[in-house]
């Protein structure tokens, strides 16, 4: 995620760090060439004219822009909801560790049950980006729980196992009443629905053919831009086509990562700053400090 302070008007017309321009920077260049070339060329190829001008431009590009305006709301949607279902894990975590710390005399277990919420964050986000999380939870868990969570085909659903283990045995053995057990139930049923919302955004990406017709159509569209503009702009037509192609390039780019939002790509989500969250919220409770590393802001970018 970008974290930068409110730019002035004018600095934010120059901004590179945290901007999209990097990522499609080849791709303008050779736009651009191409219609300096057609320029100097009168837009002929091998001594032939190409017979093009502006009017399927506007339609073809009115009709892109639609697209890519689709493309774009429905990336936006599935970040947006990735955000919310991180919300409600912070706040079902947070309602856990303080029914733990208020409904159960022993405090040794309720610190075990804050353990295992940070574990189950961590393995939660380690598996959205098919990392390694034995690390990480190492620091929460017993050598044993770690092996099992880590060898797991989905890591975060035994983490949570481990969670609604906990309320079992505490139930069995008389620590909390029965009468609260659903507190504990519904907290831990709305936290396996964010679990499985993150799993359906994580394996379900926007149909490929989609994608292919509108990257296809986009590259088609500007490479024969030029042609179309020259008998009206004349030597403004590299001007004028390589800010056209920045601006589809660019819708492309940045739907394409917010697409995918648990990555670790600029404008994807922090869920290193979002599990640290979860995790400084819960101890904070024990009036324990983290045990991992806050996570720091580098080139403008907070992973």
């Amino acid at each position: 995620m970008i974290v930068r302070p409110p730019l002035h008007w004018l600095r934010m017309l120059f901004v590179w760090r945290g901007s999209i321009l990097p990522a499609i920077t080849p791709q303008l260049v050779l736009i651009t060439i191409l219609a300096v070339v057609a320029t100097m060329l009168h837009g002929s190829i091998l001594s032939w004219k190409v017979p093009l001008n502006f009017v399927p431009f506007s339609l073809i590009g009115l009709t892109l822009a639609i697209f890519l305006g689709f493309r774009n709301s429905t990336s936006y949607a599935r970040f947006w909801e990735a955000r919310t279902l991180w919300g409600v894990l912070l706040v079902e975590s947070r309602h856990l560790a303080a029914q733990a710390l208020t409904l159960t005399q022993d405090r040794a277990q309720a610190r075990m049950l804050v353990l295992r919420l940070c574990a189950f964050a961590y393995a939660l986000k380690h598996q959205l980006r098919g990392s390694d999380a034995r690390a990480d939870l190492a620091l929460f868990l017993p050598q044993g729980e770690v092996q099992q969570i880590s060898q797991a085909r989905y890591p975060a659903a035994v983490a949570l196992l481990l969670v609604q283990r906990w309320v079992g045995t505490q139930c069995l053995q008389g620590h909390i009443a029965p009468a609260v057990v659903p507190v504990f139930e519904q907290a831990l049923a709305r936290l396996g629905s964010a679990l499985g919302g993150c799993e359906r955004i994580a394996s379900t990406p926007i149909p490929f053919t989609y994608s292919v017709i509108l990257h296809r159509s986009i590259y088609i569209y500007c490479f024969l831009l030029p042609f179309g503009l020259l008998d009206s702009i004349g030597t403004m037509t590299p001007v004028i086509v390589c800010f056209v192609a920045y601006t589809f390039f660019a819708l492309e780019a940045l739907g394409a990562e917010l697409e995918h939002p648990f990555g670790m790509e600029a404008n994807d989500l922090a869920l290193d700053a979002m599990v640290y969250g979860i995790e400084s919220s819960v101890l904070e409770m024990l009036g324990e400090a983290p045990l991992a590393k806050a996570p720091q802001v580098r080139d403008f970018v907070l992973h």
